[in-house]
């Protein structure tokens, strides 16, 4: 009798360059979108319009693979090192730390032959493996990778932030802002369901959290621009 295969589809691979990925393109139409709004508010002309946006895709680009390279390096500094310092107390007391493998797989309901059975086995295995994933929780799936994060994040905020640029470059310019506004808006909606998606998560949630704080962005930075462009 032959029994069906059982798949699982599990999404926690796509954490790293998805996480990078929505904040980019998130970030790209957001800000960028914010600019065009609050510059035309300002009762800007359309040349000044497209200077100032492809000048916030540039800077909005470098500045977002650069912090994200900065911020992931320091997490996978920080992974490394405690990586290292497993490594030395495996070499130096082993028998300590299959102690606190045993600990730990008691903890989550084994018994203590068992446990212990299993954090022997595992140690044989790949010990600094086993520590790294059960002690430190550091798994092979998760870990930081700076040059990854960085190149999805400044090529999906260059990508987001083309949307609003190209709207501003077609649209008349009386309607510029709302057709701005409102282009961003759906794509923001859009992006927001196609993470959650991709990550398994809830659709309308995460659709509607990212197009209330664009809309609450633009808004915002509409108010500020008609406010200093009537004061100049």
């Amino acid at each position: 009798m032959r029994h069906a295969k059982h798949r699982e589809r599990h999404r926690t691979d796509r954490i790293g360059w998805l996480r990078a990925a929505v904040l980019g393109a998130n970030d790209g139409i957001v800000s960028t979108a914010s600019l065009m709004v609050g510059i035309a508010a300002a009762s800007a002309g359309r040349s000044e319009l497209l200077l100032a946006g492809v000048a916030g895709l540039v800077a909005g680009a470098m500045s977002m693979a650069a912090g994200e390279y900065v911020s992931v390096s320091s997490q996978s500094d920080t992974e490394q090192a405690d990586l290292e310092r497993e490594r030395v107390e495996l070499a130096e007391q082993p028998e300590h730390e299959q102690q606190e493998l045993t600990a730990i797989y008691m903890h989550r309901g084994l018994t203590h032959e068992l446990a212990a059975q299993v954090a022997q086995q595992l140690m044989q295995h790949d010990a600094l493996g086993a520590h790294a994933r059960d002690e430190l929780g550091i798994s092979r799936l998760a870990r930081a990778r700076p040059v990854q994060a960085a190149l999805t994040s400044a090529a999906t905020f260059a990508a987001g932030a083309a949307l609003p640029l190209l709207t501003t470059l077609l649209a008349p310019l009386p309607l510029l802002v709302p057709l701005v506004a409102g282009t961003s808006l759906v794509c923001l909606t859009a992006l927001g369901a196609l993470g959650a998606r991709t990550g398994g998560a809830p659709v309308p949630q995460a659709a509607l959290r990212v197009a209330f704080w664009g809309a609450l962005a633009m808004a915002i930075t509409a108010g500020v621009g008609k406010l200093f462009g009537a004061v100049v």
